[in-house]
């Protein structure tokens, strides 16, 4: 039986995850084109693959093909960074897109924690980062669950 913590906790998460979900919907975008989009404006105008996979939590599979549709669209463009590392920038279309989409959602979280205490803030970002840790090493010893992304 789900504790009455889990339950608020998992509602909380996906009501979250359907705000994410309406914004890109209603802005055009797939989850996952709007995913990259923040991704890549997290770091600036250009991120490394492997951090889009890694902070967006979308699959490398789902991250080549969205970019695929994303440079042929013109939005991003994607460079050798090294032999075996590819950076993905936007193109001035990209920028564009990001401003009228991705930077807004941001210029909004970073407006609603501004407007807490910043204790409040700490607390929230220990607390979720001592869950996060705690259930890593929880989702380790389950049966079947191999070596993943996450653990």
């Amino acid at each position: 039986m789900i504790s009455n913590g889990i339950q608020r906790f998992n509602h909380l998460i996906g009501e979250i995850e359907a705000v994410y979900h309406e914004i890109a919907w209603k802005q055009g975008l797939s989850d996952s084109v709007f995913e990259i989009l923040y991704t890549i404006c997290n770091y600036g105008d250009s991120c490394m693959l492997k951090d889009i996979c890694h902070n967006s939590g979308l699959s490398k599979q789902t991250v080549n093909s969205a970019l695929r549709k994303l440079e042929k669209e013109g939005i991003v463009y994607l460079e050798l960074a090294d032999a075996r590392h590819k950076r993905i920038y936007l193109t001035e279309e990209g920028k564009d897109l990001a401003r009228r989409t991705a930077l807004r959602v941001i210029d909004a979280e970073n407006d609603i924690l501004a407007s807490w205490k910043q204790e409040d803030v700490e607390t929230y970002l220990t607390l979720t980062k001592r869950y996060l840790l705690a259930f890593q090493e929880k989702a380790q010893n389950l049966p079947g669950v191999s070596e993943g992304r996450f653990l």
